[in-house]
């Protein structure tokens, strides 16, 4: 594929705002993870939580967006001369040629889960939302995108990705097909997800969320540990001989294995990587460092180190940064393709916070230590339920 120029990126999460945040708790494997202290009624478990959400009210003339996600987004659009960077692409390309691409898991059904918690009686007797959450763009799951496109000005394609866990890393994809198709001239890509009691009690129920810190690939690992976060990355065509971030290539596959659980052997993610590469026109050996989807679930992070052991070789350094930020779900795959951007930046190729003992079923190329590296080439892996899975391949060229 032709490469595309990343102009700008950005990521907000329980490490901090902004990239520095980003690359100081990395550097000083400070984790972001707290005892849980979400909800009423908070769920044993530790989570990834951000700081300030709850003061960052939406400017007066978006109000009826607000909602937590979407002070997320506000917050996150704000951290590295992002948002400046967005309405730069509008003024050169025009409005109508950037588009947007915004991925997203649960968007903002916090804000419905409490409109039903208050629900009121009208005078025909029959319940209705409170009128501070009578506001149907909020309870939509497009109500993240519309909020964006409404803040940047942006009024190019504005889609929202809904693929669970890899929502915001295909966000990549499919910007770079309307980019190549000639559709539009620049993309905003991005995603949010917040903490909500759909989703903290939601994965509790299917038995995947630890009492303790996660700590992926340990061979004592029981399960995930839940965040949120926001970011964005610009991405524009790169002109003949340019230097600085790219993406390079892309790939996607689906399981079609089981509604919650990935393929045993990890065909699909396998599949994902190798069409990433094929794309990028590079070999295995080739690329840096790899962060994966390595949520800290026993059956998540086996079949991700089989189908990693089948493509790679030793000399991978691959981790999981999941132990730092928590699995923030529909934003996993952007905050996580920063943190593949920024190890391009500086060479600090993060290890796997979290985790002590090996498990002898994954392979040489799962490191718990950092490592310094003149890198060149590094991928994210983002793998959703069902087995909707995307791998992206970045360079710093």
């Amino acid at each position: 594929m032709p490469p595309l120029a990343i102009r700008a990126f950005t990521a907000t999460s329980a490490l901090g705002r902004g990239l520095q945040a980003h690359r100081d708790a990395l550097r000083e494997r400070r984790s972001g993870l707290r005892a849980n202290d979400f909800g009423p009624q908070p769920l044993e478990t530790w989570i990834g939580r951000v700081d300030g959400v709850e003061e960052a009210v939406l400017p007066a003339e978006w109000a009826q967006w607000d909602c937590r996600n979407n002070r997320l987004a506000w917050l996150a659009l704000q951290q590295d001369g992002m948002l400046e960077a967005a309405r730069g692409a509008v003024a050169r390309h025009g409005a109508d040629r950037v588009a947007l691409v915004i991925g997203t898991s649960t968007s903002s059904i916090g804000a419905t889960e409490e409109a039903y918690a208050r629900l009121e009686t009208g005078d025909d007797a029959a319940p209705r939302f409170p009128a501070d959450l009578a506001r149907s763009i909020v309870h939509t799951p497009h109500s993240l995108g519309d909020f964006v496109q409404q803040a940047t000005g942006a009024r190019g394609p504005c889609v929202t990705v809904a693929t669970a866990c890899s929502s915001s890393a295909k966000v990549f994809a499919q910007a770079a097909r309307l980019i190549e198709a000639g559709v539009v001239d620049a993309a905003l890509v991005g995603g949010v997800d917040t903490l909500c009691g759909s989703v903290l009690f939601g994965f509790n129920s299917l038995q995947l969320v630890s009492k303790k810190r996660c700590a992926p690939f340990d061979a004592s690992r029981d399960g995930l540990s839940l965040g949120e976060a926001g970011g964005f990355a610009l991405l524009e065509r790169a002109a003949e001989g340019e230097t600085g971030l790219q993406l390079r290539g892309y790939g996607e596959s689906s399981d079609a294995h089981h509604m919650s659980a990935p393929h045993p052997e990890g065909l699909g993610a396998q599949l994902a990587m190798r069409q990433a590469l094929a794309r990028g026109g590079i070999e295995p050996g080739e690329v840096d460092y790899l962060n994966l989807h390595g949520t800290a679930t026993p059956a998540n992070d086996r079949a991700e180190s089989l189908a990693v052991a089948a493509l790679f070789p030793d000399t991978l350094h691959a981790s999981s940064t999941k132990a730092w930020t928590g699995h923030t779900l529909g934003a996993a795959g952007i905050v996580e393709s920063v943190i593949a951007l920024l190890a391009l930046e500086s060479g600090h190729l993060p290890g796997t916070l979290g985790a002590a003992t090996p498990d002898p079923a994954c392979g040489p190329q799962i490191r718990f230590d950092d490592a310094r590296r003149d890198a060149r080439y590094a991928m994210n892996n983002s793998f959703g339920f069902g087995g909707n899975n995307c791998s992206l391949l970045f360079a710093r060229a």
